[in-house]
């Protein structure tokens, strides 16, 4: 939105400076974007007259004119215009000039030879009209004595174009802007003087607004002004208009301009001789056409809002006027317009047809609903005033009533909210200065909001408008405590965390994706859980929702060692989806490594990553969380994207929990299908929403290590033992035996074949036995040794191997 200040003055008394204006704009909550400087380069132009012209000796098409410019000084100029003639009286641009058009700065230049200073400038290059056929025709009444004085104004104030929020439509409008500066103090808003019309003669021509499913036009009101002569406007007119970059094009458009930016109230006006019979306010049928005043041709969809008659369409309402029915400089009658469109209808139209204008701006936002006849007076009668003519009364159609909001405002709820304290007396001021009317009842007051605020519809409303009027600064700054709370996260948030800082700590990268992916990639991981589809996705590689972290880790994971990048480990902690319905989502850790572990090491020998490195990742992960690894139960069964034989899960107690976690070897034919290069893939999924809250809080969670002075001692064992009993088992039962002298077991050979019965296995082991306290004898290790065979032949039915 752009003003001036002495256009703000129409409507404000006020005796403060521009720069005041400006910091009191920004308080009340209507940002300055910029300011520009109206008269800057523009004492250049002159008028000037032509003394002599003569043909150009190498072209055709172009004069050389002599122009005085002013104290007795002679200028030659070529000029192409055809106008261009001996007594002229036109505009003159020097070199050095900015011509206000396309910005080109002028220079002395040879045009064909000759050597012209300065340019003879158009109604169009001087952003006057869209005139470009000749230059610039002054009048020999008005400008003769004029010859070498500045053809411009010089303008008092800047132009400020002002940040309107789309829930600020009254500040469309200069009154709107000064009604908000006079609540404020800044100045008073002066009262409107507008005459109101008071006529005999009938507008003749029939409105009717049809009753129709999503009828966009609520109301319209018109008036027929006859016999008129359309003509240029008048200086003040033109002024205030070029002042914001208009430009004036006729008395009658510039009226209508006018008063859409003086009082936020757009009009249109039609040549009612080109009406056939009357005026239809409908909604289009799809195919219709017309051309529009910027001279494009549209074609409408079912539903648009036009304003037509019996030949056709003649303007999309609220939006763009055609121009089979636009006035002219011949145009003898004159059909005013000032109606009130829906602004969903404004909005859905315009963005189909990819038009924006000055009233579709306004009427997608909401204007007062009210100021329909204020419109049609104050334009119908400076149209009376510049072009003559007869009036007639205002008809105003409608098929809605409109009625006043009413919203209840307890004064109390001021200080609630803000902390502030005004008293109820300023609380009236600024309210009634707002266009507000109160009514006092018991502890509250029943405001009537004005109908040009359709923001406002609550009672946080009116608070938000006390303090923008009374000041947002006077909000007292109260620096946060610096002090953090001891429970800034909850248990399961801390383990959240927990969980994401234990597994970066053991080498992986944490990558974060979309919890959308490619559903080639998750086809391998969904198993029976159901593909959920996204309805506008943002890229067709990204379809569906995630039944699994591993369709992107799989996915980005192959990208990296298509770069070239061997050896990685990524994870990632978030949701998965099992349903389209909120919650239906569960979190999980994931993670993926690829690759060797030690592939350029000269210490040891590389090796394909395994299987028990990421079984041994998630144990450690769970134990480092506070989780007892001496209950765990682990079993061989997986999904089916897991290695058959090569992966498991994991239980924190047996036969009483969900699945904790699932950890493998991907399977091969993923690996296949996929194209991913890698000599290993191993994963796994740790289940946060399966585990149960540790015992001890995470900070308790420290890792003891006790290293023992005495010599140790490493003893073999290999038992026989039934194919259904699992090796954790046995190295559970053995740990057990004593704490205090069992320091480590290692299983080193699983074996079923030769010499072996049917359905049972050999598992080898081998224990490490190392006292804290003193120095094993030989009776010492043989009484453990003993133990150990007695203890596991008792609890598994295993017999150890001869």
């Amino acid at each position: 939105m752009k003003i001036t200040y002495d256009w703000l003055k129409d409507h404000l008394k006020v005796s403060a400076k521009e720069d005041k204006l400006l910091g009191k704009l920004t308080d009340i909550g209507l940002e300055v974007e910029s300011i520009e400087n109206l008269s800057e380069g523009l004492d250049l132009f002159k008028v000037a007259k032509i003394i002599k012209t003569e043909k150009h000796p190498n072209a055709d098409r172009l004069k050389v004119c002599d122009v005085d410019v002013g104290n007795k000084e002679i200028k030659k100029v070529v000029c192409g215009a055809a106008n261009a003639r001996k007594g002229l009286l036109t505009v003159y641009a020097p070199p050095g000039a900015i011509i206000p058009k396309n910005k080109t700065k002028l220079v002395v230049a040879k045009i064909r030879d000759i050597t012209s200073y300065g340019m003879l400038c158009s109604e169009s290059e001087l952003n006057l009209s869209d005139e470009s056929d000749g230059i610039t025709e002054l009048s020999s009444s008005k400008y003769a004595k004029n010859v070498g004085k500045s053809y411009f104004s010089k303008p008092s104030s800047n132009l400020i174009d002002l940040s309107i929020t789309p829930n600020r439509p009254d500040c469309l409008g200069v009154r709107g802007i000064a009604r908000d500066l006079s609540a404020a103090g800044f100045g008073n808003l002066k009262p409107q003087k507008d005459k109101k019309i008071k006529s005999n003669k009938k507008q003749t021509l029939k409105v009717k607004i049809t009753k129709e499913k999503n009828q966009g036009c609520l109301s319209f009101g018109s008036c027929l002004i006859t016999n008129v002569k359309n003509t240029e406007s008048p200086q003040w007119l033109k002024d205030k208009l070029i002042s914001i970059g208009q430009k004036p094009i006729s008395a009658i458009v510039d009226i209508t301009n006018y008063v859409m930016i003086d009082i936020n109230r757009p009009l249109h006006a039609y040549d009612a001789d080109k009406i056939d019979k009357g005026i239809i306010v409908r909604n289009s049928n799809s195919g219709e056409e017309f051309t529009a005043l910027d001279n494009k041709n549209y074609k409408l969809d079912d539903g648009m809002c036009v304003i037509s008659d019996n030949k056709g369409v003649l303007g999309l309402g609220g939006i763009i006027g055609g121009t089979r029915s636009g006035t002219e400089l011949v145009t003898k009658n004159v059909l005013l317009e000032s109606a009130y469109f829906d602004p969903r209808s404004i909005r859905k139209t315009a963005k189909k047809l990819n038009i924006d204008t000055d009233a579709k701006f306004r009427f997608e936002r909401g204007i007062d609903r009210l100021s329909i006849e204020d419109g049609l007076n104050k334009a119908a009668f400076l149209i009376k005033e510049i072009c003559g003519g007869e009036i007639s009364k205002i008809d105003v159609q409608k098929i809605e009533t409109y009625k006043n909001k009413v919203i209840k405002f307890e004064p109390k709820m001021f200080e609630k909210v803000t902390g502030l304290k005004i008293s109820t007396k300023e609380m009236i001021n600024i309210l009634e200065k707002l266009g507000f009317k109160l009514k006092k009842e018991k502890k509250f007051f029943k405001l009537s909001v004005p109908s040009w605020r359709p923001d406002i519809v609550q009672e946080i409303d009116i608070v938000e408008e006390l303090v923008r009027i009374s000041g947002y600064e006077k909000i007292k700054i109260e620096n946060p405590i610096k002090e953090r709370s001891k429970n800034t996260l909850n248990p399961t948030q801390k383990l959240f965390h927990f969980l994401q800082r234990a597994v970066a700590s053991k080498g992986y990268l944490e990558a974060i994706t979309w919890s959308f992916t490619d559903s080639k990639y998750n086809n391998h991981f969904k198993q029976a859980s159901k593909e959920i589809k996204i309805v506008n996705p943002i890229s067709s590689e990204l379809g569906v929702l995630r039944n699994s972290i591993f369709s992107n880790l799989v996915m980005y994971m192959s990208k990296n060692l298509d770069r070239g990048i061997k050896d990685l480990s990524i994870f990632e902690i978030g949701p998965i989806f099992y349903g389209s319905q909120p919650g239906e989502q569960n979190t999980i850790v994931c993670g993926l490594s690829a690759g060797k572990k030690s592939r350029l090491s000269w210490i040891e020998k590389d090796r394909n990553v395994d299987v028990f490195d990421i079984k041994r990742d998630v144990i450690q992960t769970l134990v480092e969380a506070g989780y007892d690894s001496e209950k765990f139960y682990i079993d061989d069964e997986s999904p089916n994207y897991y290695h058959p034989g090569k992966s498991g899960r994991v239980f924190l107690n047996k036969g009483k929990d969900k699945v904790a976690a699932y950890f493998g070897e991907i399977h091969p034919n993923i690996i296949k299908n996929l194209d991913i290069k890698t000599e290993s893939l191993v994963g796994f999924e740790i289940f946060l929403d399966n585990l149960k809250l540790p015992k001890k809080s995470l900070k308790d969670q420290k890792t003891k290590y006790s290293v023992s002075d005495f010599q140790k001692s490493e003893r073999d064992f290999a038992f026989i033992v039934d194919k259904k009993i699992s090796v954790q088992d046995l190295v559970s039962v053995i740990s057990n035996i004593d704490k205090n002298l069992i320091s480590n077991i290692k299983v080193f050979d699983v074996y079923e074949g030769d010499n072996i019965p049917e359905n049972q296995k050999s598992v080898a082991i081998s224990v490490t036995i190392q006292s804290l306290e003193k120095t094993l004898t030989d009776n010492d290790l043989e009484k453990t040794n003993n133990l150990i065979i007695e203890t596991v032949e008792n609890k598994t039915g295993a017999k150890i191997r001869s």
